[in-house]
């Protein structure tokens, strides 16, 4: 599943990002890593962007930039 599939709320952690281009390096050093868990806060009413909680801080990404993100979901334990 892709970081932009998300539903507002939903927590994953990253799979794979991709290696090539300015944009995604510069997405991975702000710690946009596999193994990282991120979270869907909401997305803008027109669907981009997209707000995502990573690593303590809130970042706004494009969708088609979260398009390209692998992540696998979390399922939150039961109470």
């Amino acid at each position: 599943m892709f970081l932009s599939e998300l539903a507002p709320g939903a927590s994953a952690v990253i799979t794979k990002v991709p290696n090539g281009g300015d944009v995604f390096l510069r997405l991975r050093e702000m710690g946009l890593l596999p193994g990282t868990t991120v979270k869907l806060l909401r997305a803008a009413p027109s669907g981009d962007p997209l707000e995502i909680q990573i690593r303590g801080y809130n970042l706004s990404l494009r969708r088609g930039e979260a398009g390209s993100i692998e992540v696998e979901p979390q399922v939150a334990p039961a109470r």
